[in-house]
């Protein structure tokens, strides 16, 4: 039955066929303790939609094993992340990839620095876990690293993008060595323009990895104003810090629509714009995140070959 209800909101059609198409193959992203919230993901996200586990300090690796395997029998392709700074030594990689792969299949990551200031082990950078060569020796199939489209002040404090321009030139040159298709899945941000003239950049410093636009889904205004500086957004705050002052917006809540709207068109003028896919931070609850997402179109699974 909870099959046939998504198949019935799947109908639903969109305002914005510029949007739809935008939406198609998007991913989002749970924690083990947001997914337990979840009763069953198939009342919510279509079949082969890619889920990214973020992988928060403190966290066992049961309960991110563990969450990775629910969600593969439930049909997702499943996409855990692996915070550099987070992870002891190449033994605990080595056994984390062995555990993901043989209690859920799992062939694909996300690598990243991770959140903490002074690293647990040997490793502090994802470019470390790239040269480490466990993931090619266990042959996942995609490898996902981050991409800050306003920049990142734990890697660049001067507010520059020198290093993590450099950063992305590295991996650049890697992704040419790997059997492993890799992309940039980004950091939210809410106004198109900066986003679109910072992909732009890359295309220009040949750093052609394409990019998974990370977006925040709907939520309450104050919740993302929060979240927002906790994780270091930078200019495109403003956007909510505006909306904030307007007394008739300030209890609505927020919906990406507009952002998301505006590089939809883009994309449309500009086919070969470099930003292939949408990649969902459900900051306001998964369940408001995926009905946000099946009413503007995002019914349309990854499909398996997906850049």
């Amino acid at each position: 039955m909870a099959l046939l209800n998504f198949r019935k909101r799947e109908k639903f059609t969109p305002a914005n066929a510029q949007l739809e198409a935008f939406l198609e193959g998007y991913s989002i992203e749970v924690m083990p303790r947001t997914a337990e919230k979840v009763e069953n993901f198939r009342d919510l996200l279509p079949e082969g939609t890619r889920v990214y586990i973020a992988h928060i300090e403190g966290t066992p690796i049961e309960d991110m094993v563990a969450t990775a395997a629910r969600l593969a029998r439930d049909g997702y392709p499943v996409m855990p992340h692996f915070p550099a700074r987070i992870i002891r030594d190449r033994a605990t990689l080595a056994d984390w990839i062995a555990r993901y792969q043989g209690e859920a299949g799992v062939d694909q990551a996300l690598l990243l620095a991770g959140g903490v200031t002074q690293p647990h082990g040997e490793f502090h950078s994802s470019m470390q876990l790239l040269e480490s060569g466990e993931f090619d020796r266990a042959g996942f199939k995609r490898l996902h690293v981050a991409g800050h489209p306003e920049g990142n002040r734990d890697i660049d404090p001067d507010g520059s993008m020198k290093n993590v321009e450099d950063a992305l030139r590295w991996k650049q040159k890697f992704s040419e060595t790997t059997d492993a298709k890799m992309a940039l899945a980004t950091q939210f941000a809410f106004e198109a323009k900066p986003i679109i003239k910072w992909a732009d950049s890359l295309r220009d410093a040949g750093i052609t990895l394409p990019i998974h636009i990370g977006i925040a889904g709907p939520a309450k205004l104050q919740t993302l104003i929060k979240f927002a500086i906790a994780c270091g957004v930078g200019p495109s705050l403003k956007v909510l810090q505006k909306r904030a002052m307007d007394v008739t917006k300030l209890l609505l809540p927020y919906e990406p629509t507009e952002v998301l709207t505006e590089l939809a068109a883009h994309k449309a003028a500009n086919p070969d714009f470099n930003i292939e896919h949408v990649h969902f931070f459900p900051l306001g609850g998964i369940k408001t995140n995926a009905e946000w997402a099946i009413a503007n179109g995002g019914g349309a699974a990854t499909p398996a070959n997906a850049s």
